[in-house]
């Protein structure tokens, strides 16, 4: 994906004017971390970052194939295995700068606040800083509803159970928003782009790829096992996961994301 040796690489802009404080910084900073990790996923490079804008390089597209999607697995297991400070911990960079602030989750028009910080365990983080808040911010759109809420608390308190096996795993460097539409398959493999980067499970990113069919997800699912498999009963623990982003949808774009929510939150609450 390089340029001809001495040219200008080609840009892709993002921007909004009136952006919420930090939404691009925060992205940045996020890309920034990703990028770290040796042996971790190719990530868009920033060239340029302001209160109303995000200017990155732009990538050559390519078909997805099997061998580019092993390789984003195990891409994906280094960058996890990478780690973060604490779960909820948002990108250092942009932590130092703005303390207490919180990241950002969904589209650039209508982004959602994202609580970050330091919880002890996932358990706590899931409950505190994903599903209660967005069950609030559902209440406060209109979209959800009390039952919707009792629903969520029967879920926080069975999050040590639902967690099982996984319950012990220390925080991981995550994309954090890893839906299909944020990996580029280029000539040179994956990239990722459009981060909610943070400290979290593991297995949410890869939740987030099965979400709403990444190409490839056995060949990126292998690739991952081979350089760090996962706890038992992962499978069984993947709608576990896919709740905070689907609930996002509902909040969102309402229709019939509200409806499965609501029943992924009855088959959780159990």
């Amino acid at each position: 994906m390089s340029d001809a040796p001495g040219a200008a690489p080609a840009v892709f802009r993002k921007a909004r004017t009136g952006a919420p404080d930090g939404f691009f910084a925060c992205e940045a900073a996020g890309l920034a971390w990703l990028a770290e990790p040796a042996g971790g996923p190719r990530v868009a490079r920033v060239l340029d970052v302001g209160a109303d804008h995000l200017d990155l390089e732009r990538v050559p597209p390519a078909p997805a194939t099997a061998t580019a999607a092993r390789a984003l697995g195990a891409a994906l297991a280094a960058l996890h295995d990478a780690g973060a400070p604490a779960f909820g911990a948002l990108p250092p960079g942009y932590a130092a700068a703005r303390p207490g602030a919180a990241g950002f989750f969904g589209p650039l028009d209508d982004p959602l606040p994202m609580p970050g910080g330091a919880w002890p365990g996932w358990a706590e983080f899931y409950a505190e800083a994903r599903l209660r808040p967005v069950v609030a911010q559902g209440r406060a759109r209109g979209v959800l509803d009390a039952d919707d809420e009792r629903l969520v608390e029967r879920v926080c308190a069975r999050l040590p159970r639902l967690a099982g096996a996984s319950a012990d795993d220390v925080p991981a460097r995550l994309h954090g928003d890893l839906w299909s539409g944020n990996v580029l398959w280029s000539p040179d493999g994956a990239v990722l782009i459009d981060p909610a980067a943070h400290g979290g499970h593991r297995e949410t990113d890869l939740a987030m790829l099965a979400l709403f069919g990444a190409p490839h997800l056995a060949e990126i699912l292998a690739g991952y096992a081979a350089a760090h498999p996962l706890a038992r009963g992962w499978q069984h623990r993947v709608r576990l996961h896919q709740l905070y982003p689907l609930a996002v949808h509902a909040v969102l774009f309402g229709g019939g994301y509200v409806a499965q929510t609501r029943a992924l939150l009855r088959e959780l609450a159990g």
